[in-house]
Order: C-alpha cells, then sequence, then structure tokens
C-alpha cells in the first residue's frame, strides 16, 4: 500500500493536499491523516475530507494550524501518515511526494513549502517568525541589457497591489523606482531594470514597494535559494560590467563599474557562455548508422560538470509542445543551466532563427550531449538503442490525455514496422526508464500507470503547454493571428483530426482524404470565416489544398499547436485527444467520427465512452458537419453548459498556469540535490 502527496490546492484561505491512494483498501472517507512534527513530535490529526475518483483523496488544513502553541522555534517540518483505523486493516503509511511547491506567503511574517526528505517522504515545512521587512523573490537574471527580476505578487491568495522595483545606492543613499509589469504566469509579475539606468561605479541593493492590505510597504528582496543557473554577470554596451551579488543576508546587491579587460572578461563568464559561440557554429558531423549510433553510446561517459538539459519533442521533429514550454520557462529563469535540443535535420533552421541551441540526432555529437547531459526532457520515447546512464534524470512530458488505448492496452498493433508483441515489450522498456512522467489529471494517472506498467514518480501538475492557454490574453490572440495572417474580421474554425493507424500505403508513406467538401464549407461559411487544418505530421505532405489558399490555412508544421487553439473559435476533430487540452478555453468542440465503428471495434478502442462522455455533440456525416458548425459558431462560450462544464471539472481541474514552473522547480531541486 503507497500514499503519494500529489497536489496541492488552495480553498480561500485554507489549503488542501491531494494524495493519490495505491492498493488502499477502501472506504477512503474513513481513513485520515496524521501529521508528525519532526524537532517536537507533536502530532495533528484530520480526516479525509473529500474523495475525488478512485484512489484519489483530498484533506484539508489551515496551515496555520501547524504552528505548535507554546514552541519558540520558528521553523516546523512535518511529516504526512496515512492513517489506517479499518476493521480489517491498521496501520501507518508514511506519505511519499511527487509535488513540490514554491513559497506560499502566509502572512507577512510567514509561509510554507511542500518538499521531500532524501528518501522521498512528504514534508509538509511551515516558516514562522520571518521578518516583515523581507520579501523573497523567485529568480534574477542579466538579460538583454536588464536586470530581470521574477516573484510571486499574492499573499495567501491575495493580490499585492502597487508593486514597484526600488534600487538604494549605498554611497549616497539616494533611490530610484521602477514599475513592475506583470508576467504571463499567474501569480508571479516580472520586473525590470534598464542597465543603462543604473548609476556609475555604484553598489546598490534591490528593494521592492508594495501595498499590503492597505498598509505601504518598503521591504529588501532576498533570494532564499543559490543564483546557480542564474545569468549574474553582463557588459553593457557602453563597456561596463554589471555583477549580481548575493550577500549574507540573502539581499541582493548590484555592482556597477567599469568593464575588465578581455582576458579578465572571459572570466567573468559563465563556460557555457565561452563556449556557446563556438558550440553553435561548429559543423556537425555526418549522419552515422545505426550500428555506430550504438557502438557509441556503448562506450563510457562522464556527466559534463555543469547541469546540462537535454529536451525532445516528438523524436526530434518539433520545437514544440510541453517540452518547448519548460524550456522557455527554464531559460527566463535559471539561464545560467546548459540547455540543448535533439531535433531532426529539417528542424535546424527554426533553431538558429530562434536561437535555440541544438545537436542534430543519430550523429555522433547527438550521442555524446546525450550520455553526458543531466536531464532528459521529452515527450515521446527515445529510440531502444539509446542507453540511458544512471546519473540522467528523464522526465516524461507524453503529449495528451489519453483517448484511444495506450501501451499494453491495444490489443492489435498495425502499424508499420513493428508487431504487438514487439510493440508492447518496447513500450513497457522505455516507460520503466522515465524518473517522472507528467500527467494532466487523475484520469490519465490511472492509464498511464497501468497502461506503460508504471510505477516511478508521476507528476500530476498539467501539462505545461497548456500555460499558454490560461495565461494569454486577447492582445496575444490578435498578435498571433497577424503573424500567422489570419484575417481579424472572420471566425475561425479548427480541424485537427487525429492519426489512423491505417492511413498508411507502404513503410514510410502514408495517405489522407478530407472527409467534407471544401467546395460546400466555403460556400456556407466562406464570407464569414475561415478554415485551419492542423493534420498529423505523418500525412500532412499528403493534402492538397491548392485553389482555397484565401480560405483554408495548412498550419499543420506551425511549432504550436496551443496557438491554434488560441486564434479558433471552435474545434472539429474526432478521435485525437486534442479536445481535452482545447476545453480549457471553454469554446464549443464539435466530434466528426466519420468513421467511428470501424475504428472503435477494428483499430485501438477507447477509455471513454465516446457517444456519452465527451464535451460535445457528434455530427455523424458531412449533412451535419455542416449544421453544427453553424450553430456551434453561434455559441462561442460554454460556461453554462452543463454537460461541457462536467467534463472541464473532470479533465480541466489543473488550471492555473503554473505547469511548467512547477516542472521546472522539480528539476532545480533535483539538481540542488545532487550537489
Amino acid at each position: 500500500m503507497r500514499a503519494i502527496l500529489s497536489g496541492l490546492h488552495h480553498k480561500k484561505k485554507l489549503q488542501e493536499l491531494e494524495l493519490e491512494l495505491i492498493d488502499v483498501p477502501e472506504p477512503f472517507d474513513d481513513l485520515v491523516v496524521t501529521f508528525l512534527e519532526k524537532q517536537t513530535q507533536v502530532s495533528l490529526t484530520l480526516p479525509i475530507t473529500k474523495v475525488i475518483s478512485a484512489g484519489v483523496v483530498r484533506v484539508r488544513l489551515n496551515a496555520n494550524d501547524l504552528k505548535v502553541p507554546g514552541s519558540t522555534q520558528g521553523d516546523f517540518s512535518w511529516e504526512l501518515y496515512l492513517n489506517l483505523q479499518q476493521q480489517d486493516t491498521r496501520g501507518l503509511i508514511q506519505v511519499e511526494s511527487e509535488y513540490l511547491s514554491d513559497r506560499h506567503q502566509l502572512s507577512l511574517t510567514s509561509f510554507y513549502q511542500l518538499n521531500s526528505d532524501a528518501n522521498g517522504m512528504a514534508l509538509f515545512n511551515l516558516h514562522t517568525n520571518q521578518p516583515d521587512d523581507e520579501f523573497a523573490i523567485s529568480a534574477i537574471n542579466l538579460q538583454n541589457d536588464q536586470l530581470q527580476i521574477t516573484g510571486p505578487n499574492r499573499i495567501n491568495n491575495r493580490k499585492i497591489e502597487n508593486q514597484r522595483l526600488v534600487l538604494k545606492n549605498g554611497q549616497d543613499q539616494g533611490t530610484a523606482e521602477w514599475p513592475i509589469t506583470k508576467m504571463g504566469l499567474h501569480g508571479l509579475f516580472s520586473g525590470v531594470i534598464p542597465l543603462s539606468d543604473l548609476a556609475s561605479n555604484s553598489k546598490q541593493e534591490l528593494f521592492i514597494r508594495s501595498t499590503v492590505d492597505g498598509q505601504d510597504l518598503e521591504q529588501r528582496v532576498i533570494l532564499g535559494k543559490s543564483l546557480a543557473g542564474q545569468v549574474t554577470q553582463a557588459i553593457t554596451g557602453h563597456h561596463r560590467l554589471v555583477v549580481i551579488e548575493k550577500r549574507f543576508n540573502n539581499g541582493i546587491q548590484i555592482r556597477e563599474m567599469a568593464a575588465p579587460s578581455l582576458p579578465e572578461r572571459l572570466g567573468h563568464l559563465p563556460n557555457n557562455k565561452v563556449g556557446g559561440a563556438t558550440h553553435l557554429l561548429s559543423v556537425l558531423m555526418e549522419k552515422v548508422n545505426l550500428m555506430y549510433m550504438r557502438r557509441l553510446f556503448k562506450r563510457g561517459h562522464r556527466a559534463y560538470d555543469q547541469p546540462t538539459l537535454i529536451f525532445e519533442s516528438f523524436g526530434g521533429r518539433q520545437v514544440s509542445d510541453s517540452p518547448y514550454a519548460i524550456y522557455q520557462l527554464f531559460t527566463q529563469l535559471y539561464p545560467g543551466f546548459r540547455f540543448v535540443w535533439s531535433i531532426d535535420r529539417t528542424q535546424k533552421k527554426f533553431c538558429k532563427q530562434n536561437g535555440i541551441p541544438f545537436v542534430v540526432r543519430r550523429t555522433a555529437k547527438w550521442v555524446r550531449t546525450l550520455e553526458k547531459a543531466t536531464f532528459w526532457i521529452s515527450n515521446a520515447r527515445f529510440p531502444a538503442w539509446v542507453k540511458k546512464p544512471n546519473y540522467v534524470t528523464y522526465i516524461q512530458t507524453w503529449h495528451g490525455t489519453p483517448l484511444k488505448k495506450l501501451g499494453l492496452d491495444i490489443e492489435n498493433v498495425s502499424m508499420p514496422g513493428t508487431t504487438t508483441t514487439k510493440y508492447h515489450a518496447n513500450f513497457v522498456r522505455e516507460a520503466n526508464r522515465w524518473d517522472a512522467l507528467v500527467s494532466p489529471n487523475d484520469y490519465s494517472t490511472q492509464i498511464f500507470r497501468s497502461a506503460f506498467g508504471f510505477n516511478n514518480q508521476i507528476l500530476k501538475v498539467g501539462y505545461p503547454r497548456n500555460d499558454e492557454l490560461i495565461n494569454s490574453s486577447a492582445e496575444d490572440i490578435v498578435a498571433l493571428k497577424t503573424q500567422m495572417g489570419i484575417p481579424l474580421d472572420k471566425k475561425v474554425v479548427l480541424y485537427a483530426p487525429t492519426y489512423r493507424d491505417n492511413q498508411f500505403a507502404e513503410k514510410g508513406k502514408y495517405t489522407f482524404e478530407l472527409p467534407f467538401s471544401l467546395d460546400d464549407f466555403k460556400q456556407k461559411f466562406g464570407d464569414d470565416a475561415v478554415l485551419v487544418l492542423r493534420m498529423h505530421y505523418l500525412i500532412s505532405n499528403a493534402l492538397d489544398i491548392s485553389g482555397y489558399e484565401d480560405f483554408v490555412y495548412d498550419m499543420s508544421n506551425h511549432p504550436s499547436i496551443s496557438d491554434l487553439y488560441l486564434i479558433s473559435d471552435m474545434l472539429i476533430t474526432d478521435y485525437s485527444s486534442v479536445f481535452f487540452d482545447y476545453a480549457y478555453l471553454k469554446r464549443p468542440i464539435l466530434f466528426y467520427p466519420y468513421d467511428y465503428h470501424m475504428y472503435k471495434d477494428e483499430l485501438r478502442g477507447f477509455y471513454l465512452d465516446y457517444e456519452r462522455d465527451l464535451p460535445g455533440e457528434i455530427a455523424h456525416n458531412e449533412k451535419e458537419l455542416l449544421t453544427m458548425i453553424g450553430d456551434k459558431l453561434q455559441t462561442p462560450d460554454m460556461s453554462d453548459d452543463p454537460k461541457f462544464m462536467d467534463f472541464y471539472r473532470r479533465f480541466c481541474a489543473i488550471d492555473d498556469g503554473l505547469s511548467s514552473l512547477k516542472v521546472v522547480n522539480y528539476v532545480v531541486q533535483q539538481i540542488e540535490n545532487q550537489g
């Protein structure tokens, strides 16, 4: 029996801890959770307050109650135990942790964090008696001729008002102030100070001014963790050196001075900056054969001294999806680490245009980089012959909430180049290499454990790729449409069907034909709407839209499908799991499964009841499809639809827009634990 801390939810000023129970006998509502403070040995027992689903429960508490009465200590570390008091089963199960939280400020003088000990057991750490003149930030970097600061803009779920950054000159006691602009992630701010604004030859301390509960405050900015992974030195265009220093009291000091000589300057820069140009401009080796690759992987390798993260999306065919969302936030908060994308040659142009460091798959350089990295972050499987060193932490984000059966649940695999037995064996072998698997909801967690035979860590934090859906504004959507050339005065219908296992003619060749008439579609909706197509990469090249370029937009190769969700007013799909993500927007979804019975009975089958559990209507033929499109375009918001909202609560409950940050925090903690 196991109990795993898998989530944290805020209910006004209370906290709800979510636990995943494995092999624990029901009834769950008879269970209690015992909190044991490690130093004082004081205990607190709380009942299970809510049973979410089979194997998932919540316990509600007030974090302030975890301060031991009469104790003079300011820090409390609580272990969690599931307390079995059933008739046939009694005992304590220590709760493991698959959830790591940021610092949550309860008041000006107290905060808590969820963490884990060296054995992976959950800890609820409460810190009180903190100075009310300190303000903890999340990250600080020198980039793009700016001092960039990221930190919280809430206390116990209450927004902090009127935040401003302040630098105080230690020499003349002068001050300067800069307003803070809101960051894309909910609950965080992003503030910048142009380096050109800094006083020459100065030492300045960083403060923040704000209004909390009507009280005007000035607090010293602190950083509780190390500066590792953040860019702390920069040379301006005027040949001035700016350095971020962390003081003995965790405060932040900014020094501005004349730039050193070239040898001294190189000594100041991080190793990856010195060799970055060489790395990006070096000539990539020619593709080598599979036998040579296998021999290279068998050679002994040693990890890079600097933490190095390898990202890969869909086997290198894209720079996209959750790995890309994690990468973007990582480079913003911890640009001092080393990041490399594993790509197919087709992505070289995109990476070069966007300044993304990369290595081409199946080259000797790729083998060396992959084997010497310390983290792999991917949304699909690496080839079975890729060797995973024991010092690598492999984080699998996966690529969708499963509707179609996966892994061991597929009874008959009809894909080119494999058999059912071989597919099952490869799937389980690969899944056992994953150290952590990202899950978007309880439904997916249960399927992942069974279909993959997976017993390692599951990070139930939501899909990082969906952060964009939560955090984007109307202005962002207009900018996306303008960038893509989509008319601003027309509705957008997105068609994103699944790949079908029977759409291949022979190995390496695939077929596809649109299951509706573009002529009829344009005649009915062409004056008011456009059609955006998002096809599977395997069949996108088989698509012919010549003659319809002013009405149909093929976005199959656009790197971010989230962008397509945002610009569209409705989604048409069939069996693709895209609707799980699109539902976050609460916009209409229409299902067009023109080969439903064949697909259900002869191909993979489904986990859900397709005719009962979907968040939209089903069109069974082209006539129904065109009629329903017109109806859906008149209903842009599904918030008042009971069936849709039932689906939303089941599958989209993790919607705080911070999934990327939670994965980043997980990786950073692993790095700090490894020293």
